[in-house]
């Protein structure tokens, strides 16, 4: 199993030293805090570069986004892949997964914004400019999601039934620092989850087939409102919900091994059943 390297800073975040420190801060704090706080805090990119390509059918211009390696534990403040226009293209490029607004005057004391919810992304200020002038696909494989029980948090692994590649609804902006680089920086949309989902959690990623990509991103020509739109649930049979051990809890793992189901970890060995002794506590399996 691959381990991320926490110190790795990421080319297109390099420009600015401040978000480059700062990136590596949040990542390590946001491994130590538990997976469930955050709504569709982890994703997983799989797929080939080829299958990506074929699906979204943009040109190639980043090198950086080009060679991005299969990731099976994306996290809030590394390198997210996104889909939008230049030129009227579409482009694949890399931004930092977690929302810094062009009008912040210091991230550092700005709140890291992973998610936006549909129900405010019009009118709040922090993703009203970006619904309007910035809206882009992030490509996806699956994502992880949290449900919690009396004893623990379970992680659930989210994924197309038909194993497809899926773009998720997002929004990015661009952010320039006082030496005047400037920093790309994104968000997913959430929604309701719809009634399987709502089973492990009560949000889920909004989803856009590939019928309504373009509508999405021509921000030239269609307003944020009719955007917002296009912003629906999936059919309660889109996705299957794969428990899956804990060891996507650090964002220090990532490797294919995240992604299988849980049942025979959870399942313990069967061993013959010895006289309970009193005052002895039973440790919980699960």
């Amino acid at each position: 199993m691959f381990k991320f390297d926490s110190s790795y800073t990421p080319r297109f975040i390099g420009k600015s030293y401040t978000l480059a420190v700062q990136s590596q801060m949040l990542q390590q704090e946001c491994a130590n805090k538990e997976s469930a706080n955050a709504m569709c805090g982890r994703l997983t990119l799989a797929h080939s570069r080829e299958e990506i390509s074929r699906y979204f059918e943009y040109v190639p211009i980043d090198p950086n986004a080009e060679e991005m390696p299969a990731r099976y534990n994306i996290a809030p403040t590394q390198p997210l892949a996104t889909i939008r226009m230049k030129q009227d293209q579409r482009v694949l490029k890399l931004v930092r997964w977690g929302l810094v607004p062009g009008w912040v005057k210091d991230p550092k004391d700005f709140t890291l914004l992973i998610n936006g919810r549909i129900e405010t992304a019009l009118d709040k200020p922090s993703f009203r400019g970006a619904m309007r002038h910035r809206r882009c696909l992030v490509p996806a494989t699956g994502y992880y999601e949290w449900r919690r029980t009396p004893d623990h948090k379970q992680a659930f692994y989210m994924k197309p039934k038909g194993g497809q590649l899926i773009a998720l609804a997002g929004l990015w902006d661009e952010w320039s620092g006082p030496d005047g680089n400037l920093i790309d920086s994104g968000a997913l949309l959430t929604q309701p989850a719809n009634r399987e989902l709502s089973k492990v959690h009560h949000r889920m990623p909004v989803v856009l087939e590939p019928d309504f990509f373009d509508a999405w991103l021509d921000v030239k020509n269609i307003d944020a409102r009719d955007a917002h739109s296009l912003l629906k649930p999936m059919p309660d049979d889109f996705f299957d919900a794969i428990p899956v051990s804990s060891m996507v809890n650090s964002v220090r793992n990532d490797g294919p091994d995240l992604i299988a189901s849980a049942a025979e970890i959870e399942a313990p060995t069967s061993k013959p059943r010895s006289k309970p002794k009193p005052n002895t506590q039973q440790m919980d399996l699960f």
